[in-house]
C-alpha cells in the first residue's frame, strides 16, 4: 500500500513513522508513505496557500490550487482521495479495514478556518476521527495511517486483529497475565483450567458485558 499525505506541516510526521508496527511495515516494503507540503506548489511568489474568506469573516482559508495541483502530480487511477474534516463521516473500524485493502490513499490535511469548498470536488471520501477540533488534519492523518497499517495482510498476525475492540460491534474481553496474583486480584479461575470451550465463551460474555456497560450504543 502507498500513501501520500498533504500538509503545510511537515516536519509534525518526522518520527511518528519510524517507530514500532508502522516502521516494520516500510521497511518491509509493505507500506510506503510520503509526505507532501503542498506549499511547494503554491503559484504565489511567496508560496502562500491560504487567504481570506469571500463574504468575510475570521480566520485564513486554505486556497484550492496548491492542493488540485499536489493532488495531480500524484494521483493515479488507483487512487482514493480523503479530505480530513470535522464535518466528513465518523471514522470507524469498519471504515479502517475498507481503506486497508486500497492500493493509494491520499489523505489531504485541513487547516485553518477551513478549506475552499471547491477542495471537496476532487476527494473521493471526507473523514472526521470525532466530534471535536484539532489544529489541523495532521494529527488525524497519523490516526487513520496507524489504524489502517496494522490491518495491511501481513503486517501483523491476523488471530491479533480478529479478536480485538470494534470488531462485530464489541469491545474486547478482559485479558492477564503473570503473575497470577497480584495485590489480593486473582486472574479467573476459567482462563487458567486448560478448558479451550469454556476460555471462549468466557471471552464471548466478557466482551457481551464490557459493551453493555460501557458503550451501549455500539449494540444499537
Amino acid at each position: 500500500m502507498k500513501i501520500d499525505i498533504l500538509t503545510i506541516f511537515p516536519n509534525m510526521f518526522n518520527d511518528i513513522f519510524s517507530e514500532s508496527i508502522i516502521k516494520r511495515a516500510v521497511d518491509s516494503g509493505k507500506l510506503e508513505i510520503n509526505i507532501h507540503d503542498f506549499r511547494e506548489f503554491s503559484n504565489d511568489p511567496h508560496n502562500k496557500v491560504d487567504d481570506t474568506p469571500y463574504g468575510g469573516g475570521g480566520g485564513m482559508v486554505l486556497m484550492p490550487q496548491p492542493i488540485f495541483d499536489c493532488v495531480d502530480s500524484i494521483k493515479t487511477s488507483d487512487s482514493k482521495v480523503i479530505l480530513l474534516t470535522p464535518d466528513g463521516v465518523s471514522y470507524k473500524q469498519k471504515i479502517a479495514y475498507d481503506l486497508s485493502k486500497e492500493k493509494h490513499l491520499i489523505l489531504i490535511c485541513g487547516h485553518y478556518e477551513g478549506f475552499d469548498e471547491r477542495i471537496r470536488s476532487i476527494c473521493d471520501m471526507e473523514i472526521s476521527i470525532g466530534d471535536y477540533i484539532l489544529t489541523g488534519g495532521e494529527i488525524a492523518s497519523m490516526v487513520i495511517v496507524d489504524s489502517i497499517t496494522r490491518l495491511i495482510p501481513g503486517v501483523i498476525e491476523e488471530s491479533s486483529h480478529i479478536n480485538e475492540s470494534f470488531n462485530n460491534n464489541l469491545l474486547d474481553y478482559p485479558t492477564y497475565t503473570k503473575p497470577r496474583s497480584f495485590r489480593g486480584m486473582e486472574v479467573p479461575e476459567v482462563l487458567v483450567s486448560g478448558d479451550h470451550k469454556k476460555i471462549e465463551e468466557y471471552r464471548k460474555e466478557e466482551s457481551l458485558k464490557r459493551t453493555k456497560d460501557r458503550r451501549p450504543d455500539l449494540l444499537d
